[in-house]
């Protein structure tokens, strides 16, 4: 077996977790990735703990058709790197990107083209790959994002895949805030502009301008009114006072009362990332399909929960419904 390693990428896994550090969520309209320099450090950092030169970089990601966007086809440049789409299906999940990492995992220990594979994902799917590939005499490390109050020291990843892998190793902080920036800022200076979309009427407010949407810090800074969510039994629900002031809990599972509240925060807080980022078009198109929500912004919701209160926690439609109804009422407020 070859003496070197080969580093496999999940893109959406790790654009999701430097996104989040970097912005505060994983909309990818909320921040900029500097590709080359993540990839380079990346390679800096797994030759620096092996001492090995790398065969190649491999980058999963998905997209319409699984065809190259502008931006596949940079980050294909980069040398080293091999970029392999999978596809986004109707609703805007993933498709294939998985099971092709998990082709080229197995298959470069087959070959013996590399004796240690850096895996920077946390998928539970991708354990039996990692099992086969290290009977094939590979070693098989997962490269993560550190976490401190993680039990496995490392964000996002399943416990199931940490064991099953022969170590866990993280990519520098440094790193990662030099590869990934912010770049939702309120400007100040432009009060009179926003000032002038907040104070308009709502029929003026959703006449397509193509204009981007962006509400002013005041509007912003006020609580939502919300309409009372109906109460059942079995499962604890958000009740809203009828003035705005706050909001209480009901239901017998009192210890998810600071989990929906986190729900309530982080579905308003996508909504002001997306409304910085679109137009008043894209606002219309929005309204006209309410409730349903679009797939980017559904899984932007369920992502940036996930980050937050853990995956299972997001996996409770309780906490689903108040991450939707949360982004609807803020954006109910604002027009």
């Amino acid at each position: 077996m070859m003496n070197q390693t080969a580093i496999f990428i999940d893109a959406g896994f790790l654009l999701s977790l430097g996104g989040h550090r970097a912005a505060g969520t994983t909309l990818r309209s909320a921040f900029t990735t500097h590709y080359e320099s993540l990839v380079r450090g990346i390679v800096q950092t797994v030759k620096k703990n092996t001492g090995l030169n790398n065969l190649r970089v491999y980058w999963y990601d998905a997209s319409k058709d699984g065809l190259f966007t502008e931006q596949h086809k940079r980050i294909g440049l980069i040398p080293g790197v091999k970029v392999r789409l999978g596809r986004i299906s109707y609703n805007g999940e993933q498709k294939g990107v998985d099971l092709r990492l998990a082709l080229d995992l197995v298959g470069v220990a087959r070959n013996r083209s590399a004796s240690i594979a850096y895996l920077v994902s946390g998928d539970d799917d991708l354990a039996e790959a990692v099992e086969e590939a290290q009977d094939l005499g590979m070693k098989v490390v997962l490269l993560g994002v550190a976490k401190s109050d993680s039990r496995l020291g490392v964000a996002s990843v399943a416990e199931h895949l940490a064991l099953t892998a022969d170590y866990i190793e993280t990519i520098s902080d440094q790193l990662l805030d030099s590869a990934f920036t912010k770049v939702l800022e309120w400007d100040k200076n432009h009060s009179a502009k926003t000032s002038l979309i907040a104070n308009a009427s709502t029929a003026d407010q959703l006449k397509p301008t193509g204009k981007p949407l962006v509400p002013t810090p005041a509007v912003m800074a006020q609580k939502p009114v919300s309409k009372p969510i109906p109460d059942r039994e079995s499962e604890p629900s958000v009740v809203y006072s009828s003035g705005g002031e706050g909001s209480g809990y009901q239901g017998s599972a009192a210890y998810e009362q600071k989990e929906l509240k986190v729900a309530e925060e982080i579905g308003a807080k996508v909504a002001e990332s997306w409304l910085a980022f679109t137009t008043q078009s894209d606002v219309l198109d929005l309204v006209a399909d309410k409730p349903q929500l679009p797939p980017e912004i559904d899984r932007t919701l369920l992502k940036d929960c996930a980050q937050v209160l853990g995956e299972w926690k997001t996996d409770q439609q309780t906490i689903r419904r108040t991450l939707r109804g949360a982004f609807w009422e803020y954006l109910d407020r604002i027009m």
